[in-house]
């Protein structure tokens, strides 16, 4: 079977269970992604990420400011990712 591409209104309606592999099972509702509250977390961590590794650069923590150099890389692939989708028309 041939699976078709999804469309935007696909998107726009959701995809129930697409993010839990066990919705429906039980009578568990379908999953729906909250993207918009992760856009906030990811922005708040790469804000405080970058923080914190300005105040670790300047008391010479070469270790804590890699750590938070790493974590704000992420939390910026995660904003793009984010922002991939909400493009896309995922609701969240």
């Amino acid at each position: 079977m041939e699976k078709r591409k999804l469309s935007r209104e696909d998107y726009e309606r959701g995809l129930p269970g697409y993010h839990d592999p066990t919705a429906g099972l039980g009578g568990s509702a379908p999953a729906r992604s909250a993207l918009t509250l992760r856009l906030w977390l990811a922005g708040f961590g790469l804000v405080m990420a970058v923080v914190f590794a300005v105040l670790a650069a300047r008391a010479d923590f070469t270790v804590l400011v890699v750590v938070m150099v790493v974590l704000a890389v992420v939390c910026a692939v995660d904003i793009g990712w984010i922002a991939y989708r909400k493009r896309r028309g995922e609701p969240g």
